[in-house]
């Protein structure tokens, strides 16, 4: 039995500022499957399967109900033909029909559909969602003649012009980076002739200002105390792994022990990061096994929004002054192996770096720290 359905907000990511996306389900053999209509509402704005209390609604509507009917046409057409519904096909279908028509953001659509497909991890693919959101957002890229050094250099002015606390420079070069490899992926397909970005240049952000923790707040987290079993055991135990292996959250939640070979009396592995591909060594040092044999040597799974939860929480009970997050622990692990003699060159190895510049920032950091325990002396001598 193959049935379709408009559903609207499925994710529940509707709030009072945040809008939801009205999608068309295609249920086969209570198998479902979901195709984006583009179209983005608050909740006030959806009753009844229609759009209301906006001015373009009877423009969105009309878009909804033409996809609608364009998904149940393929469908009846399969069923016509006796082959089987091809749910790929009816979203080329759909998207061939609105670059045909021009009815609507024809290039958010091209985004929306290809971010599922991206191989990449769950977390990196959140990036690529977020950046879809800012454009809707935007709302002036739309079209593929909007693909211009002109349009982007307008999106990048007006990142740059929300709230310096909720975006930095860095994370607006990161919109810029995915949004760079999302053309590149359009030019390949053919979708644009010249990817603008080969034509732009933008700031990296200033990225050397690296947090981490001392090795007393180190110790301090280390000797906390929280109930056995717990959501927040288990994000202490998490963050001590990370900060003795320098995994990132993605790594260590697909951390596998039977990868890892005794040499020397310690256990190690030369695998590669789950986000770039990018080799790295990794050394069981002991505050990461005494977490492992904890655990039965699995690492506990552990949502990263819960786990960051949790560690603001931890933090504030060892009396960090600095908000505690996953990537804090990598942070923490590449000054601490710094200032216990590592060279530079083997913590980027570590890491997992592309190259050593990446972790050339941890170096300026702990230098920065010298000149601080210079002003420090100089200023008990005075007194």
């Amino acid at each position: 039995m193959i049935t379709t359905k408009l559903i609207y907000d499925r994710r529940g990511q509707a709030k009072q500022k945040k809008e939801g996306i009205v999608e068309v389900r295609v249920t086969i053999e209570r198998k479902s499957f979901y195709i984006s209509t583009g179209v983005h509402v608050g909740k006030k704005e959806w009753a009844a399967g229609r759009v209301v209390n906006r001015l373009d609604s009877n423009i969105l509507n009309s878009r909804i109900i033409a996809i609608y009917e364009k998904v149940n046409e393929c469908v009846n057409s399969s069923i016509t033909q006796g082959v089987n519904v091809d749910i790929d096909h009816i979203r080329k279908s759909v998207m061939q029909y609105l670059e045909q028509s021009q009815g609507g953001p024809v290039f958010l659509d091209w985004v929306e559909e290809q971010i599922p497909m991206l191989n990449l991890s769950e977390g990196t693919r959140r990036h690529y969602r977020t950046l879809y959101r800012r454009l809707t957002e935007f709302n002036r890229i739309l079209r593929w003649d909007d693909i211009t050094p002109e349009k982007i250099t307008q999106f990048d002015l007006w990142l740059h012009s929300i709230d310096k606390s909720s975006l930095t420079d860095a994370a607006v070069y990161n919109y810029h980076k995915n949004l760079k490899a999302l053309l590149h992926r359009a030019e390949i397909f053919g979708k644009i002739s010249r990817n603008p970005y080969g034509f732009l240049k933008f700031k990296r952000g200033d990225k050397e200002s690296v947090e981490y923790l001392t090795e007393e707040e180190m110790k301090a987290f280390e000797d906390l105390k929280v109930p056995e079993g717990s959501q927040m055991a288990i994000a202490h135990d998490l963050f001590v792994f990370q900060m003795f292996t320098g995994l990132s959250y993605s790594d260590m939640q697909a951390f596998d022990f039977s990868l890892y070979r005794k040499i020397d009396g310690s256990w190690r592995y030369n695998g590669e990061r789950i986000k770039t591909g990018v080799a790295y060594v990794s050394h069981l040092l002991p505050p990461a096994v005494a977490v492992l044999e904890k655990y039965n040597f699995k690492i506990p799974k552990l949502d990263n929004a819960d786990y960051n939860f949790q560690l603001k929480a931890l933090g504030l009970m060892a009396g960090i002054k600095i908000p505690l997050h996953s990537h804090l622990a990598r942070h923490t692990f590449a000054t601490w192996m710094l200032r216990n003699g590592a060279k530079i060159e083997n913590v980027s190895k570590m890491l997992g770096h592309t190259n050593i510049m990446q972790s050339m920032r941890y170096a300026k950091v702990l230098a920065q720290s010298v000149h601080d325990d210079y002003e420090s002396a100089a200023e008990k001598l005075k007194k």
